[in-house]
């Protein structure tokens, strides 16, 4: 089977475990390395967790970098309220024994792109500090990359604000180096990010298998669950990973977009030229510093929610 080589950047809460353990697993991934970022909550204990995560899978192996520890202006602002105090719903699992690999995150992303035979999609499901710092710090290296696939953004309302999703929310100036740095991007935003699930009745059934991995998405299926008093739970991320491979299950259209970096109430929201082309040709264009993205709008979620749980539980029927 052809494989297709990733990257995750990652803040690893939940919704980043459920996409980390199908990349560590899926047969069609390479996946290289995963760096890490402040995000949903501090960088080590997104390092902490990603150990876990990774150890759950059986993806020992796979090396792991810490990133930055704040965004590139202003302060960390965390997703405890979503993700518990330790970014994995506070259920006390027990750390990893690996060592984080001693390069930073943007020399690991440096390295894995610069070795690696086949070109290389880079996957951020994070805010994306560290991805713009390793544009900046390896222009080179970076014309190198197939493309950037991202969860992040929006192309109509906003999480973390009424108008921003929480990754672009969290470091606008970051996601705007990003976007405009010529690199083929897909935009995997809330437009689609909440759709695919997981119930209480899918984590009884991956507590059936004896393997760690169903195991361990049980038990952060169902404490995502009781903490947030929703059911079906998001699979989140994921999809960005599933669509790298599954292009297919997904729907999508180019769009010019911009990152509002002001300090205004549109602060981090990625804005969307969603206009009919003839209106495009006789009104002004006022997105400066536009990029043409490719923006995720529907998907077949039946089917990217079965790509999941095959992939996790080898017995899933």
């Amino acid at each position: 089977m052809e494989k297709t080589s990733i990257i995750l950047d990652v803040d690893t809460g939940v919704d980043d475990a459920f996409a980390v353990l199908f990349a560590a697993m899926h047969p069609a991934i390479n996946l290289l390395g995963v760096t890490c970022v402040d995000g949903n909550t501090n960088v080590d204990q997104v390092v902490a967790n990603t150990l876990k995560v990774l150890d759950a899978a059986g993806a020992r192996d796979i090396p792991v970098a810490r990133g930055a520890v704040r965004p590139l202006l202003g302060k960390s602002e965390y997703a405890e309220y979503v993700h518990g105090a330790d970014g994995m719903g506070d259920l006390g699992i027990a750390p990893s024994d690996r060592k984080v690999d001693s390069r930073s995150a943007i020399e690991l992303l440096r390295d894995l792109i610069e070795e690696s035979k086949e070109a290389v999609t880079l996957v951020p499901i994070a805010p994306l500090t560290n991805i713009a710092l390793f544009l900046r710090a390896f222009p080179e290296t970076a014309k190198k990359l197939h493309r950037i696939v991202l969860m992040g953004g929006s192309a109509s309302a906003g999480n973390a604000t009424a108008a921003a999703e929480f990754n672009v929310w969290h470091d606008p100036e970051a996601a705007a180096i990003v976007f405009q740095s010529g690199v083929p991007i897909t935009m995997y935003g809330l437009d689609v990010f909440m759709r695919p699930g997981a119930t209480s009745e899918n984590a009884a059934q991956l507590l059936k298998s004896s393997d760690s991995a169903p195991q361990f998405a049980a038990t952060l299926i169902q404490a995502f669950i009781e903490r947030l008093h929703i059911s079906p739970i998001t699979l989140g991320d994921y999809g960005a990973v599933a669509c790298v491979i599954h292009p297919e299950l997904f729907t999508t259209e180019v769009f010019d977009v911009v990152v509002d970096t002001s300090q205004g109430p549109a602060r981090g929201q990625t804005i969307c030229d969603r206009r009919a082309p003839f209106l495009k040709s006789i009104e002004p264009n006022d997105l400066t510093d536009s990029a043409s993205v490719r923006v995720v709008l529907d998907l077949d979620v039946a089917a990217v929610e079965q790509l999941w749980f095959k992939t996790i539980d080898k017995g899933w029927l």
